[in-house]
């Protein structure tokens, strides 16, 4: 079986969004869940509370309150990877696991790269975290094949529709990067060089694919899949305002966790 993986923007749930996320997710068949926009509220409570009594690896960073982050959801046996406690700003939004596989292991870094406006303050912020994020792969960096995922707030040079203006060279920089600097390949596009799809969008026609999934070479040549699962956002009521993401490698996994259904009995016993 293929290791597979998902990630989503979970967009800082309130319960009762974050109820249909959690059965949503139940009922996805994927090995790993990276979610981003995650908060410290009840609603991401709820999702990592559930997930962990139904006896998933949860990886959730402490999030100061307003402040948003990521987490890991796995139905594998799981290290912590060590960028997190290496990332200097904003260290919620950036967390990681390591997986063993039929091939060795495999870090699973997911991401939640700050939004920006106009404002020198929201610009200086997203700046300083993509500064602090190529410190941080950097110094935790070695011979591990790895997979990041996440809603990275940015998009590839050549989007359709382009968007003119609305983002700094700084944050182009930022998509290209991740393969010139750290040799990490944008998935989607390996298998779809020119298709073009969109994962949030303020109306129908002015698209962002804000959301993805870059792989080491290594792991680019397991690819057996990646494709955007646009039902989280068309469906109606839409699940969250984002599209998920999944990837599937032609790795297995070594060390399945004995799971149950997380969203089985879970609401009785923590709310």
């Amino acid at each position: 079986m293929p290791l597979t993986v998902l990630t989503l923007n979970v967009g800082n749930p309130a319960l009762e969004r974050a109820r249909r996320q959690r059965d949503w997710l139940a009922r996805r068949t994927e090995d790993v869940f990276v979610l981003t926009e995650t908060g410290s509220g009840p609603g991401t409570q709820l999702i990592a509370e559930c997930f962990r009594d139904a006896g998933w690896s949860v990886t959730f960073p402490e999030h100061p309150d307003k402040e948003r982050g990521v987490m890991l959801l796995a139905k594998l046996e799981t290290a912590v990877d060590p960028i997190g406690a290496a990332m200097a700003y904003l260290p919620a939004r950036l967390a990681g696991i390591v997986v063993g596989t039929d091939r060795g292991p495999v870090r699973i870094l997911g991401a939640y790269v700050p939004s920006r406006d106009t404002t020198e303050a929201k610009t200086t912020r997203k700046r300083a975290w993509i500064d602090a994020f190529h410190q941080a792969y950097e110094v935790t960096a070695d011979d591990t094949p790895t997979l990041l995922l996440g809603d990275l707030n940015v998009l590839e040079p050549g989007h359709v529709p382009p968007h003119p203006g609305q983002f700094a060279p700084f944050e182009t920089a930022f998509y290209t990067e991740l393969t010139q600097r750290h040799g990490l390949t944008d998935l989607f596009r390996t298998l779809q060089p020119t298709a073009v799809e969109h994962s949030w969008a303020r109306r129908a026609e002015l698209g962002y694919r804000y959301d993805h999934a870059h792989a080491s070479t290594a792991l680019v040549e397991h690819l057996a899949g990646c494709s955007y699962v646009h039902s989280t956002r068309h469906d109606d009521p839409a699940l969250t305002d984002h599209s998920g993401l999944a990837v599937a490698l032609t790795l297995t996994a070594t060390a399945p966790l004995i799971t149950s259904d997380p969203a089985a009995d879970c609401e009785a016993t923590l709310f």
